[in-house]
């Protein structure tokens, strides 16, 4: 009998979002300043704590859970006193986020007979924490804070004392009298027999000038646009519908978050946040990549990521944010740490990959939608980034792009791979920069290709093929640079002097989704690939199990990568790997059946698949819902059905292989330009697909 796992990221965690604001509480609901519990608004913990007491006690949860992505429904039980008989009075206690926050408390007395008196203390505090730091617990900003209280107005304000960070949290508390002691709202409730009492609290933030205002109360309320804008991404996605619950679950999943996870950007609404809960800011291949990787199921989040990219791109040479003219933004978060200027965050630009991005998603988006319009707006970005591979990516002029870090406190690894001690050689040695990283050379290839494509179709013939002689010069070149004869695989990448970095990783997987490398050398990697040290039953690992640097639970050196999974799965559709392919979709669709919901984690632990071990585990403090990992699950769908969309030309591509366990899909409401169609995949006798 096969054993019934169900996991989930951050277990003692409860969060509500929306846009830039996160409420994380503990299972009951409430926040007691415990790790990164709270109210956090622009990555500043606006509230640390917030809980309620009935005369000193605290409440008993009955029941709690999220409603949705942005509210939260909470029973409780007062405890039996003096006055109050066992399982008579109950709290119900309502959350719901936009900008703001606001509380709803209905306290309802179930007694046959007379009335209950309850003193209540609703506990709160700010302390304007980063939420890195919150998360860290290490504060490299600590600010104080002030209270200032109106008795008339049941107004309270949190506030920073330091003039750096002005931040503050206004909370107006309404349904019975209150007053501000010892850190709480202290006030009395009578309810009668058969009666219920309604009190709300509403919490609006001032975090780097921009104001969260709280919205209405109600599980029928529309609280504003960006709820708007969520309902509308979600309706408009395609429907699926197979015989196979797992792979149909996991994608009404994927749908759901990446339709919950706009970020709110004013020149770009529906470009989505990277992950929860601590990565609820900007960042530019994050963006992109959920946009490209979910486009079969809405095309709105690609579009704003390549507006928000285009908005931020960098404008002059500054080597503290690792900033040039042409170069796209790795992130932007307004945290009280980066205000401050501790770290480059407020709007750093090391990531060597987002450029190439750009250039590979703004050919993506073309393709998927026949958006002219908004792709020639886009242009004078996309002449820029090509300006700026001219200038900056390639120093030592040997034909590929090498990364380095000036910032004394940036990031030293910014290809895909990105924590410190990422790329390792053979003998698990972190190689020095700069690093010329072999899925670089793969998104440079592919970018200057779709910028070609982008840019003879718009007209510019010129331009466009001077761009793809260059992708061609990439391609002629890499070869001999990056394989290794005697291991019949791709170097990780290029250290300093060009010397070949030797390790067994995933990097190579990203080679096949561009279509850098030549047919049977494809096919080889996707065999090597699929081999136990890589592949561990679930996914494929960033890094070989043989590897004397392979760590399970790693950020980067043995993890599984659901979003990896997705990309080098399209990878594999290209070269035609469909056996790899259908081996690879089973494990990730299997790893889907061990979460909650269906929904995939950041991270997956790199262990390997047997009966002793049931599960990988989970990266520690791995976000959920992550964007990323959601879209490799469209991804994933898209490489089994080999859709290729080429709206210009009126043109959807279809190269369906379904494999055994999946024998029939249909997909209700495929968008290509301005047309929809219904799709419909059955698996014959004969292992074809129809």
């Amino acid at each position: 009998m096969p054993h019934r796992v169900t996991l989930r990221g951050r277990p003692g965690q409860l969060y509500l979002y929306s846009g830039r604001s996160v409420l994380i509480t503990d299972l009951h609901g409430e926040a007691r300043g415990s790790r990164s519990e709270g109210f956090h608004v622009d990555n500043t913990r606006v509230l640390s704590e917030d809980y309620l007491t009935v005369a000193d006690e605290e409440l008993d949860a009955v029941s709690v859970s999220p409603v949705g992505a942005d509210a939260l429904l909470g029973y409780y039980e007062v405890r039996p006193s003096d006055g109050v008989e066992w399982r008579t009075v109950f709290v119900e206690q309502a959350r719901f986020v936009s900008d703001g926050l606001v509380t709803r408390l209905r306290i309802s007395n179930f007694a046959v007979s007379g009335s209950v008196h309850l003193a209540f203390a609703w506990h709160l505090a700010a302390d304007f924490a980063d939420t890195d730091d919150t998360e860290r617990g290490d504060r490299r900003v600590v600010l104080p804070v002030a209270d200032d209280w109106d008795q008339d107005g049941q107004t309270l304000v949190l506030r920073s004392a330091d003039e750096r960070i002005t931040d503050r949290t206004v909370v107006t508390f309404g349904g019975a009298p209150a007053r501000w002691t010892d850190g709480a709202l202290r006030f009395d409730v009578d309810v009668a027999a058969r009666e219920t009492t309604e009190l709300e609290l509403a919490v609006d933030a001032v975090v780097a000038k921009r104001r969260a205002t709280a919205p209405r109360a109600g599980f029928a309320v529309t609280r504003g646009p960006l709820a708007t804008l969520r309902r509308e991404l979600h309706d408009e996605a395609p429907e699926l519908r197979s015989s196979n619950a797992t792979v149909e679950s996991a994608w009404r999943t994927a749908v759901a978050d990446l339709a919950s996870l706009p970020l709110g950007l004013e020149e770009a609404p529906a470009a989505p946040i990277a992950g929860l809960p601590l990565y609820q800011q900007f960042f530019g291949r994050d963006t992109l990549t959920i946009g490209w990787q979910a486009a079969l199921a809405m095309k709105e989040p690609l579009r704003d990521a390549l507006r928000a990219n285009a908005a931020w791109q960098g404008q002059r040479i500054d080597d503290w944010l690792d900033e040039e003219p042409g170069k796209m933004i790795h992130q932007a978060r307004w945290g009280p740490v980066s205000r401050a200027g501790v770290d480059p965050f407020i709007r750093y630009y090391g990531d060597w990959a987002t450029v190439p991005d750009f250039l590979v998603m703004l050919g993506q988006y073309l393709a998927w939608t026949g958006d002219f319009a908004t792709v020639r707006e886009l242009l004078p970005a996309a002449r820029t980034a090509v300006d700026w591979i001219d200038r900056y990516a390639d120093l030592d002029r040997d034909g590929f792009i090498e990364y380095r870090t000036y910032s004394r406190a940036g990031v030293k690894n910014q290809g895909w791979l990105d924590s410190d001690d990422a790329i390792v050689d053979e003998n698990g040695e972190v190689v020095p920069n700069p690093i010329a990283t072999s899925e670089l050379q793969a998104y440079a290839y592919a970018g200057l290709q779709q910028a070609a494509l982008v840019f003879g179709a718009c007209g510019d013939l010129g331009f466009g093929g001077e761009l793809l002689r260059r992708a061609i010069r990439i391609r002629r070149h890499f070869d001999a640079a990056f394989w290794l004869p005697d291991a019949r695989f791709y170097a990780m990448g290029l250290g300093p002097g060009g010397r070949p970095i030797r390790s067994v990783a995933s990097n190579a997987g990203h080679l096949l989704a561009a279509g850098l490398v030549p047919p049977e050398r494809g096919r080889a990697v996707a065999r090597r690939l699929m081999e136990p040290d890589m592949f561990s039953g679930w996914g494929i690992r960033t890094l070989s199990a043989d590897h004397r640097a392979f760590n399970p639970f790693s950020y980067h050196r043995g993890t599984v990568w659901p979003v990896e999974q997705g990309t080098i799965g399209f990878g594999f559709a290209r070269y035609g790997a469909w056996a790899e392919l259908h081996r690879l979709a089973r494990g990730f669709f299997d790893t889907t059946e061990l979460f909650v919901e269906g929904r995939l984690p950041e991270v997956v632990g790199g262990i390997q698949r047997d009966p002793e071990h049931p599960h990988p585990g989970i990266y520690p403090d791995s976000c959920e819902p992550q964007g990323w990992s959601s879209s490799a699950v469209i991804q994933m769908v898209q490489a089994l059905l080999g859709l290729v969309a080429v709206a210009p030309a009126r043109l959807l591509v279809v190269d369906p292989h379904l494999p055994e366990w999946l024998p029939d899909l249909r997909l209700e409401g495929v968008a290509v330009g301005r047309t929809r169609v219904d799709l419909q995949f059955q698996r014959t006798a004969r292992g074809t697909t129809r």
